[in-house]
């Protein structure tokens, strides 16, 4: 155990180094990322930057211009809806494909750093030693990844940790009872533009394509385009890793290698410049030299430290947040889990899930940390692929919201806070956007965006609507802005932050609603992501008018607005605008089988299992369809859920399971939960996917699966586990609203709710025992109103006031 771990802490093992990427283990400081592989003459970490995209910044307002040259705007808009009403798809979809622009760009792999370790020299028993490999644990309360080795009688240590305060990868090496050898190579998959190799370290400089192309686009002469001369607003898309070693022995360099003999002790630190962290961070432009400078500095800053003081900060930091809460299912554990075999099986769903809760936390503060770059995308800060799935960008339909579920329940709401620049980016792109297609007031941000802040509909002109027709992404993005606000009750943020965003996507909304036939609010054209219907011609078709998503997601911003207006003091004429507005939105509806319904009209689905639940983001996250105050709903949702069927993949399970927790069935919850954790596996006589895709689960490290990795899943199941327990929708707190029968003890605490609140809680044989709920923020004046089962009660707490109950819910003696 190394000096930093705790006896609580939960620490995940490893046998042997990782054969693959999916065997390494993370670790993420919010900008850099590394997966640590492990091992002892060939130890690889590969590194990623969260600001290594490809692209450049006037990439977003030059596709709208091609776009606006093939014809696209609101007088077509005009021709489309009256196709769509008229039931012309061919045509509506024909008229559409020149609303499309090129795709959003990648998420890029930035630099392999390499260590071999030797013995070096022979033992007391005169024989040269190999090296034993004895294992790696990565800890996930303190984020250190813990390796030992042994040449002989000699044991070598050796320590990596993602520094936040000090913006480096840090690694220790210490070796006693003698001394070692030690190399490292540095390389990348990207274009290699300079290199430096000296006594005092490695320096590697890239360029970075100024252009890609998902991988799911085949038809593409050159997926990476690097620059050939000047770029577009003399943007340099160069990008700088630079490594220094404090450590004793004789140092010698030779062909790009550095290397070390006689060594006891190594301190190595990795930083980075990149011309995206200079465009993220709004900061002025750097050249090449002054890249290298910068890389080189932050290390060297990182260096000069020590390893105490790195370790100790690293600790401090990432302890203060991951300690805000903590979920035990199951009798007290604590201390170190073999992956393989005592997780990947799958046979203590409790010990899986207090693992899985912790996880996701881990995961989520590693790759989301405010002022280190962008939010968390499909892959989190790790990407090995130079042309990853889906681009590893952000897909806003379903994934970079599930991101970002667990970020307010579980008291890591400041890691929320990068959401919130890239919306801010996807804000000025989209306002233009807005107006030039549309004809309308606002931001619109559609199915995909990146570090850029990609606002237009994506899919070259032969993307299917049924995913790249969507203009509510920035819709259910605010969604994100009013939980921020609702959680921590910080008028400030509000005000400052997000209200112009709030209003803006509410003008937008305003001006793309249309009056329909029966004078009630329609949005055309409508598609339900990804799912299609059959038209009364029997063919599959995706534009219709108002699909249940499109009308929760605008109810949920509107009455935000409103709300978010009462709680400033502002009287914007955009609310009277909202007012009038409101009562017209069409409600959910239940479809001919007993079924929650999808669109406007009772459509046949032509995919009934279908992944995707669209319609349910009523149930979970809005919270407007409840067991209580919906019955009808509910049960019209439940029916829904079991159309749909079990999971298929990660973040599907994960949703799924949320949706049963709201829905108050915590036992079928479980089930689907014991089937995402099962380990990976592609045959399919042994699992049978419900979709037709590709059957999903846990990889060796436990990333969650679309299949292949994506990190959405791992955040999902935090979030979703967080719900099982207690629930804050509305303006009540439900304690143990679905707790699995099997589930008999556990205990929780550091769970945030809606309205500035915190609790924790304990329960036994299935019974809750005692609670404690404390005000952090909000109104003392505001009641708080405590449910479980049918026991209620009502508090009413100033901030920093705590009370503590009984399992009757009665003040504890």
């Amino acid at each position: 155990m190394n000096d930093s771990c705790t006896p609580d802490d939960l620490r995940l093992r490893w046998p042997r180094p990782a054969e693959g990427w999916t065997e390494a283990a993370p670790v993420g400081n919010g900008r850099l990322g590394a997966m640590v592989f492990g091992g002892v003459g060939s130890a690889r970490y590969q590194i990623n930057d969260s600001t290594v995209w490809s692209g450049t910044p006037d990439g977003p307002a030059r596709a709208l211009e091609a776009v606006r040259r093939g014809g696209a705007g609101p007088e077509r808009l005009a021709e489309i809806r009256a196709a769509v009403r008229a039931g012309d798809h061919r045509r509506a979809e024909s008229l559409l494909m020149s609303f499309e622009g090129d795709y959003s760009q990648e998420y890029l792999p930035f630099t392999d750093l390499v260590m071999g370790l030797e013995s070096a020299g022979p033992d007391t028993t005169g024989e040269q030693q190999p090296g034993s490999y004895l294992g790696r644990t990565l800890d996930l309360d303190n984020g250190v990844v813990e390796e030992e080795i042994r040449f002989g009688e000699r044991t070598v240590r050796r320590l990596s940790w993602a520094s936040g305060p000090a913006g480096a990868l840090c690694v220790e090496v210490t070796a006693d009872a003698g001394t070692v050898g030690m190399t490292l190579d540095l390389t990348s998959p990207l274009r290699e533009l300079d290199r430096v190799c000296d006594p005092s370290g490695l320096v590697l400089g890239v360029a970075v394509p100024v252009d890609g192309a998902p991988l799911h686009e085949p038809q593409v002469p050159e997926p990476l385009r690097y620059a050939q001369g000047p770029t577009p607003g003399g943007y340099d898309p160069y990008a700088a890793l630079a490594v220094r070693i404090d450590t004793d022995g004789r140092v010698s360099t030779g062909n790009g290698r550095w290397s070390v003999s006689g060594m006891t002790r190594a301190l190595i630190t990795v930083a980075s410049s990149t011309s995206g962290a200079a465009f993220w961070s709004r900061a002025a432009a750097r050249n090449r030299t002054e890249h290298r400078a910068g890389a080189a500095a932050v290390a060297e800053r990182a260096l000069a430290a020590g390893r105490d003081r790195l370790l100790r900060e690293h600790q401090d930091d990432l302890r203060s947040l991951l300690a805000a809460s903590a979920l035990r299912i199951g009798p007290r554990r604590a201390g170190t889990f073999d992956v393989r075999d005592d997780l990947l099986p799958g046979t203590d769903d409790a010990l899986t899930a207090t693992v899985m809760f912790q996880l996701g936390r881990y995961l989520l503060a590693s790759s989301s940390r405010p002022g280190t770059g962008p939010p968390a995308n499909l892959q989190g800060i790790w990407n090995e692929e130079l042309r990853p799935a889906w681009s590893s960008n952000y897909t806003l339909n379903i994934n970079t919201e599930m991101n970002y579920w667990p970020a307010e329940t579980t008291g890591l709401g400041e890691c929320h806070l990068p959401l919130f620049d890239l919306l801010d980016r996807m804000a000025e792109n989209g306002a233009e956007v807005a107006r030039d297609l549309y004809g309308a007031r606002g931001w619109v941000v559609h199915h995909n965006s990146d570090m850029w802040g990609w606002s237009l509909p994506a899919g070259r002109g032969h993307g299917n609507p049924s995913w790249a027709i969507w203009m509510m992404g920035g819709t259910w993005l605010a969604q994100h802005i009013w939980d921020h606000y609702d959680f921590t009750r910080d008028t400030q943020f509000l005000r400052e932050r997000g209200w112009p965003l709030l209003s803006g996507q509410a003008a937008f909304c305003l001006d793309w609603l249309v009056e329909g036939a029966d004078g009630l609010l329609d949005t055309v054209p409508s598609t339900s992501p990804e799912n299609l219907f059959r038209s009364g011609a029997g063919t599959p078709e995706s534009l219709t008018r108002s699909a249940t998503m499109d009308m929760a997601l605008i109810r949920a911003l509107f009455t935000n607005c409103l709300e978010a207006a009462r709680a400033l003091g502002l009287r914007d004429p955009l609310c009277a605008e909202i007012e009038a507005a409101l009562p017209r939105l069409r409600t959910p509806a239940i479809a001919g089988g007993g079924w929650l319904q999808e669109w406007a009209e009772d459509l046949t689905e032509v995919d009934p299992v279908h992944r995707h639940m669209s319609q349910m983001v009523t149930v979970f996250p809005l919270g407007q369809i409840d067991p209580d105050t919906t019955p009808d709903l509910a049960a019209a949702a439940t029916r829904l859920l079991e159309r749909r069927g079990p999971g298929a993949m990660g973040w599907s399970w994960a949703w799924k399971i949320a949706l049963r927790a709201r829905l108050g069935d915590g036992d079928t919850a479980r089930e689907l939960f014991q089937e995402a954790v099962r380990p990976l596996s592609y045959d399919e006589s042994e699992h049978a996917p419900v979709d037709g895709s590709q059957w999903g689960g846990l990889l060796p490290n436990l990333f969650s699966t679309h299949p292949p990795f994506q990190i959405d899943g791992n955040y999902g199941f935090t979030a979703a586990l967080a719900e099982l327990v207690v629930q804050s929708h509305g303006d009540l707190v439900r304690l143990l609203p679905a707790l699995p029968a099997a589930w008999r003890e556990g205990s929780l605490r550091g769970l945030r709710c809606r309205g500035g609140l915190e609790t924790g809680l304990n329960w036994t044989d299935g019974v809750l025992t005692s609670v404690t709920v404390r005000r952090i923020a909000g109104d003392a004046d505001s009641p708080v109103r405590i449910r479980y089962r049918d026991t209620e009660t009502t508090l009413r707490l100033a901030v920093g006031e705590q009370s503590n109950l009984d399992g009757k819910l009665r003040p504890a003696c």
